[in-house]
């Protein structure tokens, strides 16, 4: 990171773009208030850049997973504004658990730790070998035959508990298929997705 001050947030976060050659809009920061003497404030603000806040991500993922007495790399990409980080080890059925908990379990911790060091939230979104995209396209298929079998009986479809990027590939799925609309409910950790039979939709969708 790197500082800068003045007497007002807006002063600071300019003299910050100034020197950086930014736009005040594009700057990622922390702010804080320092008192000097006499009373007189100062605004102080740490600019960092997205490759400091995959590296702070990368390591800590590796520092909680070496605590369990497992090698393991990484490898981070990122697309459509999500931090994908994929790790890989020789004990990866450990690290996704069953049905996924003990992934989802590090990839909450991941975010709620780098929310908090950054004081901003990113989508970060951990992978163990391909674990999740190969779950992504069998939940898809599913989805699609799901969301047709709603729209035939009327019966609505409610999907087991999962995380928001799980439920997100359902959305998406059933997204243009006509007669057919897709909700969440619930709260927190028990968010599940419903398909609902919708005729509204049906001269709306393609």
């Amino acid at each position: 990171m790197t500082s800068y001050s003045g007497k007002t947030l807006e002063e600071a976060l300019n003299n910050a773009a100034e020197d950086l050659g930014l736009e005040v809009s594009d700057l990622l920061y922390v702010s804080s208030e320092d008192k000097g003497p006499f009373g007189r404030k100062k605004v102080i603000v740490d600019v960092y850049d997205l490759a400091e806040v995959i590296e702070y991500a990368e390591n800590y993922i590796l520092n909680v997973i070496d605590s369990f007495g497992i090698e393991s790399s990484v490898k981070t990409v990122i697309r459509d504004d999500i931090i994908t980080i994929t790790i890989d080890s020789i004990h990866n059925p450990i690290l996704i658990g069953k049905n996924g908990k003990t992934l989802q379990a590090l990839n909450e911790l991941t975010n709620a730790v780098v929310s908090k060091q950054f004081r901003h939230h990113f989508r970060i979104l951990l992978d163990v070998n391909g674990y999740k995209s190969g779950k992504y396209k069998r939940l898809e298929k599913v989805a699609r035959s799901l969301a047709f079998k709603v729209r035939k009986t009327h019966e609505t479809y409610t999907f087991e508990e999962m995380p928001s990027d799980e439920r997100r590939v359902i959305h998406n799925a059933v997204n243009n298929i006509k007669g057919v609309k897709s909700v969440s409910t619930g709260e927190g950790a028990h968010r599940r997705v419903q398909l609902i039979y919708d005729p509204e939709t049906s001269e709306k969708k393609e």
